[in-house]
């Protein structure tokens, strides 16, 4: 071969040098076997053979050589040391813990969502329906935490439904981006693959069966269907996730408490309750029914000095006792609002996770001291120390309210109370304020939780109690495509570390030539 043909022999092996990184740059953008990535193989070849027809002299040297031994040597040394570095990728993969570094710990399942796959009795498949026009990144993020969490409880896979329609139809999804959970033949659908929405399927899908309870209408109450201050469309929105029926009843239109009803709440009436009510509710509760009552103070609704019937029953029937008072806590600003201090080791509150309970205007709960009852009570939650319970509404309504010995409650104050019937098997919880739960102040620290467990525990539902799905504040980072993608894997992962090991190498080679 002629000398100055040959001497161009080394852009053959060139070629394919940059060839070859084409190729794998183009396959970790596309992540498919795209045109690019044919073309690029075919100039890997393309660059061989150019090098062994411009030089076959020394392709039979590399071949046979010395050299080749060498190189030969080097080649299994550097598969075996690639497949050490497989095997360590694939244990970390497969065995290794997780931490969450982020501030918030937004990778890191809600403590109730871990509750509820604790709960499960038995194993939940999670079928996601999801074409390849639909992005899925965050379902199967979600997906895995929940089976990684799981304890092998929770499974999950992905159907493209263009590719398999006959079973798209049999689950009845009619839109892409929707996840079936099944479990034990019983099905739930989430068409938005959030942390709150799949968890609320979790808890109906293991706690199946109607659940109804009703809150009390005609007196001014907190409602579940208004939308407007007096608004409790949250509190139902939670309970809903929990399958419950949340309905109203007007005892003064209809004289009948429903036979399907496992609590009646009655949520800060503006006016009193009347005695032909009070008889009703009686009667429900003899039977073995279970009532929450959030009652506010008498300042701030129009009860003025009219009797209240249901109080009068609460304190001879079930020994709670509603003061004539407003609470004052000067560990909050302003001294109006009631914070919650300690809790009682009850159902209700052992999972509170020492959440407070904020209270903006509430009145006190307390027991009285009768023997030979068969009703236990449990004072749910008190105020702190510095705090009491004002009975001079004069001095409140000028904003000059201060404690006084002779007429004034000291603190700590009861604020709510849980108490049952053994005999009859009735439930009621009274709690001294009824906005803390609405759609203004729901989402504070314990308040929504407070709520939400004791109508779970008043409905005898206890399994349900600290299931109660969150509303997680979601951060996503949202890329264009895969190959947006692809470009941060290749950059990252390769052409950093590549550029590294380049710098060394010619600062390696340097170093021999001055040595």
């Amino acid at each position: 071969m002629n000398s100055s043909i040959r001497k161009y022999a080394p852009v053959g092996l060139i070629l394919a040098l940059l060839a070859t990184l084409s190729a794998i740059g183009f396959a970790i953008v596309h992540r498919s076997f795209t045109l690019e990535v044919q073309v690029s193989l075919a100039m890997i070849v393309i660059g061989l053979a150019l090098f062994v027809l411009l030089d076959p002299q020394k392709t039979r040297e590399l071949l046979t050589g010395r050299q080749a031994r060498y190189s030969s040597n080097a080649f299994v040394l550097a598969l075996a040391f690639t497949g050490i570095l497989i095997a360590l990728n694939y244990l970390v993969y497969t065995r290794a813990p997780r931490w969450d570094l982020t501030e918030d710990q937004q990778h890191t399942l809600a403590k109730e969502t871990l509750e509820t796959l604790k709960s499960l009795k038995e194993p939940v498949v999670a079928e996601a329906y999801y074409s390849s026009r639909f992005p899925a990144t965050t379902a199967q993020d979600l997906l895995e935490s929940y089976q990684y969490n799981s304890n092998g409880k929770f499974t999950y896979e992905f159907i493209d439904p263009e590719k398999d329609p006959v079973r798209a139809r049999s689950a009845n999804v009619s839109r892409d981006g929707t996840i079936v959970l099944k479990q034990g033949g019983r099905s739930e659908q989430v068409t938005y693959a959030s942390e709150t929405d799949i968890t609320s399927a979790l808890v109906r899908l293991a706690n199946p069966g109607q659940r109804t309870v009703y809150f009390l209408s005609g007196h001014g109450e907190y409602s579940p269907e208004d939308s407007g201050d007096r608004s409790y469309s949250e509190i139902k929105s939670l309970l809903s996730a929990k399958n419950y029926t949340v309905n109203t009843l007007n005892l003064l239109a209809t004289r009948n408490i429903p036979e399907d009803a496992l609590a009646l709440i009655i949520a800060g009436p503006d006016k009193p309750i009347s005695t032909e009510e009070m008889t009703l509710i009686q009667a429900y509760l003899d039977r073995g029914g279970s009532l929450i009552y959030l009652a506010e103070p008498t300042i701030v609704t129009q009860f003025g000095d009219a009797e209240d019937p249901l109080a009068t029953y609460l304190e001879k029937q079930w020994d709670i006792r509603l003061g004539k008072d407003m609470v004052i806590d000067l560990n909050y600003n302003p001294p109006s609002v009631a914070v919650s201090a300690k809790y009682a080791q009850h159902p209700i509150t052992e999972r509170m996770y020492n959440l407070a309970v904020v209270m903006p205007s509430a009145r006190s709960i307390s027991p009285v001291q009768i023997e030979g009852t068969d009703v236990q009570s449990f004072i749910l939650t008190e105020t702190a120390q510095n705090s009491w319970a004002e009975t001079d509404f004069v001095s409140l309504k000028n904003n000059q309210a201060a404690f006084n010995q002779e007429q004034d409650i000291p603190g700590p104050i009861g604020l709510a109370i849980a108490a049952t019937n053994a005999k009859t098997g009735a439930r009621v919880v009274v709690i001294g304020d009824s906005d803390f739960a609405s759609d203004r102040n729901y989402a504070q620290y314990g308040n929504g939780d407070f709520l939400i467990n004791s109508i779970d525990w008043a409905a005898k539902q206890e399994n349900l109690i600290n299931l109660t799905p969150k509303k997680t504040t979601q951060r996503i980072l949202i890329l264009r495509n895969n190959i947006t993608l692809g470009v941060i894997l290749l950059t990252t992962v390769f052409v950093i570390p590549g550029l590294t090991l380049i710098a060394g190498i010619m600062v390696w080679i340097q170093r021999r030539r001055r040595g």
